[in-house]
């Protein structure tokens, strides 16, 4: 469930809070917004390898992706994505020697996984699995690293019990890399700002679940601060380091504007290389992409 699950937050059928949604069947509240995310990215699953999950601008994060993970693991290790979506970062590497456990709660991501591992021959390196991220305590495992990419922890109904479970499944030693939507994007504030559509440009700032529309369906959504995100997480891990995705670089939603000012834009995203780590801008961007160790 990720774009991956990229989950995009672009103009996907109108971004806007919707918090006093009724509650469904005698489902609480977060097992409705779960199903609901579920169901919008089973709807998307069969073209999500195309422009809406995997254009340029995203395709430029997820190299910065694969970097850190191959920083932080080196050598073969055994991996967990959350939120693997169709299953490009898994098969990336698994590519590279490592064996991957690639989850997702979307039914149809996890078939296109596994289509994907089997098509490149590569079904005993990767195992995907039909599991939410709200799911851990389900898998008795144990892991190197976890990563997850694009967002799938930004639907996460309880980080902090997303912590304790992923500090039982990885081993001593053990790091998180996660690549998580954040709250202060300027590109996205300028672009709807000067539009006059001032509430869109100010839906990161909602605090809690906030309803993002896709395809016809909504994907329940929080927006975090590094430290923000981080505070979950510090009773079992230790912070690494966090830098800024798509600071400098338009959005993947942009994606439009960037082809039509392509080298202007390749010159942002060296900005967004050079200075994306610093203070102050590391917790701004589209995304922000963060590390954290095991305690």
């Amino acid at each position: 469930m990720n774009g991956q699950h990229e989950l995009e937050t672009g103009d996907l059928g109108g971004l806007v809070p919707d918090m006093r949604r009724p509650q469904r069947g005698g489902m609480s509240l977060d097992e409705a917004q779960l199903l609901d995310t579920q169901r919008a990215f089973d709807s998307v699953a069969a073209d999500y390898d195309g422009p809406r999950g995997n254009n340029e601008l995203i395709q430029r994060m997820r190299l910065a992706m694969w970097d850190t993970v191959q920083g932080e693991f080196p050598t073969a290790s055994r991996l967990l994505d959350l939120g693997c979506g169709t299953g490009i970062d898994a098969l990336e590497f698994a590519r590279r020697g490592h064996q991957v456990v690639a989850s997702d709660w979307s039914p149809q991501m996890v078939e296109r996984t596994r289509a994907r591992a089997v098509a490149e021959d590569l079904q005993s390196r990767v195992t995907a699995i039909h599991l939410g991220i709200q799911q851990l305590d389900r898998l008795d495992d144990a892991f190197d690293g976890i990563y997850s990419n694009f967002g799938p922890l930004n639907c996460a109904p309880d980080l902090g019990a997303v912590a304790a479970e992923c500090a039982r499944l990885l081993r001593p030693g053990g790091r998180l890399v996660f690549s998580v939507m954040g709250r202060i994007c300027p590109w996205e504030l300028g672009h709807y700002a000067l539009r006059g559509r001032f509430r869109r440009a100010g839906v990161r700032a909602a605090r809690g679940a906030t309803a993002v529309g896709m395809n016809h369906h909504t994907i329940w959504t929080r927006y975090y601060l590094p430290r923000e995100f981080y505070r979950a997480f510090a009773e079992h891990f230790s912070l690494a380091g966090y830098r800024a995705l798509s600071l400098f670089m338009p959005p993947p939603y942009l994606v439009d504007y960037y082809r039509r000012h392509r080298r202007w834009c390749e010159r942002l995203g060296g900005l967004d290389d050079r200075f994306g780590a610093l203070p102050l801008l590391r917790g701004m961007g589209d995304h922000f992409l963060i590390v954290m160790r095991r305690r």
